[in-house]
């Protein structure tokens, strides 16, 4: 069991392209609720707020991508 999980930390899992993208989407909404979390004044606001904002970055990102791939695609 201990060389099992020594493992997982000493190699990488092979994730494909579209699958790292997936992990996007926790990491943005830890941000936007450790962010939050210090800005409201109620701690009711705190989902919907993080919630918000967790969009707002996730769009943001991804309207972000689309006009680097687009730049790219135009230059190459």
């Amino acid at each position: 069991m201990t060389v099992t999980l020594a493992g997982i930390f000493t190699s990488g899992i092979e994730l494909a392209v579209g699958q790292r993208l997936w992990l996007m989407l926790p990491l943005c909404l830890s941000v936007a609720v450790v962010y939050k979390a210090t800005r409201v004044e109620r701690m009711r606001d705190l989902p919907i707020a993080a919630l918000g904002l967790w969009v707002t970055i996730v769009l943001g990102m991804g309207l972000v991508g689309v006009g680097l791939w687009a730049v790219f695609s135009l230059l190459v």
